[in-house]
């Protein structure tokens, strides 16, 4: 299990890296969309960073935890139309 977990612990980190490369915010500035859209970002580079420390201290478990939910963040800010992002492969879910 431990190979397994590993595995899912890398494809999560580089799907998230690679979501927050692709999502780009679409409401004006100055709005409070996005205001918002700055908040969902913040909080997936957050989880980001959160992941990789735990990586560091060999915690795969919350790792992982921690790149799906920064993931699950920038998704839910692409379905509410906060970004722009490619509608076809595997990053997103729109």
């Amino acid at each position: 299990m431990p190979a397994d977990l590993a595995e899912k612990t890398d494809r999560y980190e580089r799907l998230l890296a690679e979501a927050l490369d692709a999502a780009e915010p679409v409401p004006p500035e100055g709005t409070p969309l996005a205001d918002g859209a700055a908040e969902y970002e913040e909080m997936a580079r957050s989880y980001l960073e959160d992941g990789r420390h735990f990586r560091e201290q060999d915690d795969l478990v919350n790792a992982l935890a921690a790149f799906s939910y920064g993931h699950a963040w920038l998704d839910a800010g692409a379905r509410l139309g906060l970004f722009d992002v490619p509608t076809d492969g595997h990053l997103f879910t729109v």
